[in-house]
């Protein structure tokens, strides 16, 4: 029996991993594709802005949420129980894809495929590194660790720990495919000078590929046929030889609510939160008081987009619930404050 391929998809926050996601399942050209979707935080939302997008190559059964931690850190107790369902079924899925959260390292999980009743059936077809290349061309992650070393060196003042940095670096160092996402918001210099410092990050091989709005062909996709998992030593890491993977430089949140009446109101707040306590990112669906569809929000940094997804289903609760994630030593209680009005 052949393998049932497998696809990683590892990106930092707000890269854009669940557009991409939808966009292949709504592209999917007749494959049966199961989800495993890894939420970074108290209330997984990810699941919820998937389900739906196309019943035929991936209905609800399919989709399956791991919110109890990281998945690099619960592979055994989660990740592979989760797998050999999905490769025990009758009719297991044509492909399955794997979304990791934000902070998840790559290579744990794809060494998790060396497991005796995973490797038999199913295989890594490839790790795809998602980045957002705004963020990037805007300095928000550094690319190049000689100058910051140096910049370090010169500054005593500045953190010398960088899991932030680190993690980038791992993601990009497991890649077997990157993709520049949000790349209609780079100019052509700019891209330029970012593919030029990622490609010293990639190895040997490694495509480059550019993106707006997660809209990449499946056929590009999926079919790397890496067999990752077989492949590790070629995978560098800042974690190999250490089995811990500390998250405690991260914190997250979940924000509820009731409808909103205003929604310039709830985008003002959110966007003198963002800036006040330096939050790395927002997300979540908003009920409109006015309006029968329901309202994704995702905020990178300071910039925060906004789309109507699909309408409100009969009898399902019309909640706001926005996830709130940053560097630890939110002022939670702040925060919350700063939301209640707009969100009660």
């Amino acid at each position: 029996m052949s393998k049932v391929p497998a696809t990683v998809i590892t990106g930092f926050l707000g890269a854009g991993k669940t557009t991409l996601i939808r966009h292949l399942l709504n592209n999917a050209q007749g494959r049966r594709i199961a989800l495993i979707i890894n939420e970074f935080g108290d209330v997984g939302v990810d699941g919820d802005l998937v389900k739906g997008c196309n019943d035929a190559s991936c209905p609800e059964d399919d989709i399956v949420e791991l919110a109890n931690g990281c998945i690099c850190c619960t592979v055994a107790g989660d990740f592979l129980p989760t797998m050999q369902k999905l490769l025990d079924r009758p009719n297991p899925p044509d492909h399955i894809v794997i979304e990791t959260s934000g902070l998840a390292l790559p290579k744990p999980l794809v060494k998790a495929f060396q497991w005796p009743n995973i490797r038999t059936r199913a295989t890594v077809d490839g790790v795809v590194a998602l980045i957002d290349a705004d963020a990037v061309a805007a300095g928000r992650f550094a690319t190049d660790e000689a100058a910051l070393a140096a910049a370090r060196a010169a500054d005593p003042n500045l953190d010398h720990d960088s899991p932030l940095e680190e993690l980038f670096e791992d993601q990009l160092g497991c890649a077997d495919l990157v993709i520049l996402n949000k790349t209609d918001l780079v100019d052509a210099a700019a891209l330029a000078t970012m593919k030029a410092n990622l490609a010293e990050e990639v190895r040997e091989g490694v495509r480059l590929v550019h993106a707006a709005h997660g809209a990449v062909d499946p056929a590009i996709l999926l079919g790397l046929a890496s067999g990752a998992e077989d492949d590790l030593d070629a995978r560098p890491s800042h974690h190999d030889g250490n089995e811990d993977h500390d998250h405690d430089d991260f914190e997250s949140f979940a924000v509820s609510g009731g409808e909103v009446g205003d929604l310039e109101n709830l985008l003002d707040r959110l966007t003198t939160l963002i800036r006040t306590h330096d939050i790395l990112r927002v997300k979540g669906m908003v009920a409109l008081a006015d309006k029968p569809t329901r309202l994704v929000i995702q905020a990178v940094g300071p910039r925060i987009q906004h789309h109507f997804d699909r309408r409100w289903q009969a009898g399902e609760a019309r909640r706001t619930q926005l996830v709130v994630i940053g560097q630890t030593g939110l002022d939670r209680a702040a925060i919350e404050s700063g939301l209640a009005e707009a969100i009660a």
